[in-house]
């Protein structure tokens, strides 16, 4: 169906949905994504009950995932908060995958199954399919048979080894989630030859290195080599590691094979997040873009009804609403208002530029084509690269941003910028800086073990703007990563790497989990 088919008539007339309906707005939304370049993988659109969106909320919104008791609380804990009207739901959970699978609930009404279906099944797949984050960290074509090889492999050792011995297992991995990604690129995926190639090359390195690894003997006296005892140890472990998950799969010395598979199945779960994580203002700004421009086109042409579209506008507005500071709703910057209010400053810079939009994007003001820019920065750029570029003078004034300068060492706040000639920069730098993970999370790393004494695994956390970590959280965290590795773990808090700590913490295993 052709969009001229439609123009004086509506698509549909009242709330009721039903399948014809869904084909007919599908067909039309694809027609204008299509005049708009986007470009998505294969849709898939699931019809659920507002029950089932629960559960797909519990665990993480993935299809095919394995059980974890974690899991059934979450279910509780928000069906609870549903049940009692103090929570909503979502109108719909997006699955990168390809084919792209968006979940829509039976119980919305048409005009909400078009807002989904423009939101999620278009604007949410053309940036996963398009941005390179997503392109170097994720796979698309094989996350869902990933998902289904590990919900039947841990459902296999819970058989063999014991539901409560997995369960524990799962809960350490968990923990240590967030310190389970390489934050590097990566070389794209083997294809099965070269994988086979690659396991026969890590069990050859594994005999190798094993004996090495834990000898006990000294090195002799009057060795000739230029390395210490510690940087040969370090060279063997390739230490320093950030990825926890990472080393305790490889070297953790008592675990046992399927505890390593379990990690490592954590390890590709968190990995294939690590993405969303830094693309939440992009991801939501592209997809609330892309629906508000397309349900704008089809109310233009005729498609939708007055009311259909006065409805949509009703929960977009919802949707990007931003609370003041001193509202009681406010809970930090909407991603989603800051995302749209982006893109569509993009597109006024693009087609309307002001003189101060010459001065600040000679590249950009006056182009003239909107949406080539905007996928031009939806494929290219992550939340701070992207604020660090875009975030116009325009902007900074319409949110009313500054920055507060909070040091522990002065017994007062200070407001270092505001929205003037002088503050821009240092306002837009600071907001960039929010968005980035490694500035936001704790860096740890693993950086010596003690191979000749009691094998103790060190780690350092470098301190940025002397916040120390929460104690008890740090401590309940280490404890987990000492059941895993087998013996005590020492977490010094330090200023640069190998200064003195601010903070040492020991913990010793309390559960040897290679021992189940």
């Amino acid at each position: 169906m052709t969009l001229t088919a439609f123009e004086t008539a509506p698509l549909y007339t009242g709330a009721d949905w039903d399948y014809d309906k869904v084909r007919r707005v599908y067909d039309a939304i694809e027609n204008v994504a299509l005049e708009m370049g986007l470009d998505t993988y294969t849709n898939q659109i699931e019809v659920i009950t507002s029950e089932q969106m629960l559960d797909a909320y519990s665990s993480i919104g993935m299809p095919l995932f394995y059980k974890h008791w974690s899991f059934g609380k979450h279910f509780a804990r928000d069906e609870a908060l549903y049940r009692k009207g103090q929570r909503g739901l979502a109108y719909e959970i997006v699955i990168n995958s390809n084919p792209c699978i968006s979940y829509i609930m039976e119980e919305n009404t048409m005009t909400m199954q078009t807002l989904v279906i423009a939101h999620a099944a278009f604007g949410h797949n053309h940036f996963f399919k398009n941005n390179y984050l997503f392109q170097q960290w994720t796979d698309a074509d094989g996350i869902l048979d990933y998902l289904s090889f590990a919900k039947a492999y841990i459902s296999q050792c819970e058989e063999r080894y014991g539901h409560a011995n997995v369960e524990r297992v799962l809960d350490a991995a968990h923990a240590l989630m967030n310190h389970g990604v390489h934050r590097y690129p990566r070389r794209r995926g083997p294809d099965l030859r070269n994988e086979e190639k690659r396991a026969r090359e890590r069990l050859e390195h594994a005999e190798a290195t094993f004996n090495d690894l834990w000898r006990t003997v000294p090195t002799k006296a009057g060795s000739n080599s230029p390395l210490s005892d510690r940087d040969r140890r370090r060279t063997l472990l390739e230490l320093p590691e950030e990825n926890i998950l990472y080393f305790l799969e490889k070297k953790a010395p008592r675990l046992q094979g399927w505890q390593r598979e379990i990690l490592r199945i954590v390890r590709h779960v968190a990995q294939y997040f690590y993405p969303q994580r830094q693309t939440k203002v992009m991801n939501e700004g592209c997809a609330t873009y892309c629906h508000y421009r397309i349900l704008s086109t089809l109310h233009e042409r005729g498609a939708l009804t007055d009311g259909a579209w006065m409805e949509a506008m009703h929960s977009h507005t919802n949707v990007v609403f931003q609370p003041e500071f001193d509202d009681r709703r406010y809970g930090g910057i909407n991603p989603y208002a800051l995302g749209f209010a982006m893109m569509q400053d993009i597109e006024r810079i693009v087609t309307e530029p002001t003189q101060e939009d010459r001065y600040w994007f000679p590249d950009l003001a006056g182009r003239g084509d909107a949406m080539g820019a905007l996928r031009d920065a939806w494929a290219n750029f992550r939340d701070e690269s992207f604020i660090l570029q875009y975030l116009s003078p325009a902007l900074i004034r319409k949110f009313r941003l500054f920055h507060v300068a909070d040091d522990a060492r002065d017994p007062e706040m200070k407001v270092a910028a505001i929205h003037d000639e002088r503050g821009y920069r240092a306002v837009r730098h600071a907001l960039a800086r929010q968005y980035d993970i490694a500035w936001a999370e704790a860096d740890i790393q693993i950086v010596d073990v003690d191979l000749v004494g009691d094998r103790k695994l060190m780690l350092e956390h470098h301190v940025m703007n002397q916040i120390l970590l929460e104690e008890e959280e740090a401590r309940a965290v280490m404890q987990h990563l000492a059941n895993l590795w087998g013996y005590e773990v020492v977490l010094d808090e330090v200023e640069t790497p190998g200064a003195t700590p601010l903070r040492r913490i020991n913990v010793a295993p309390r559960v040897v989990l290679g021992g189940a």
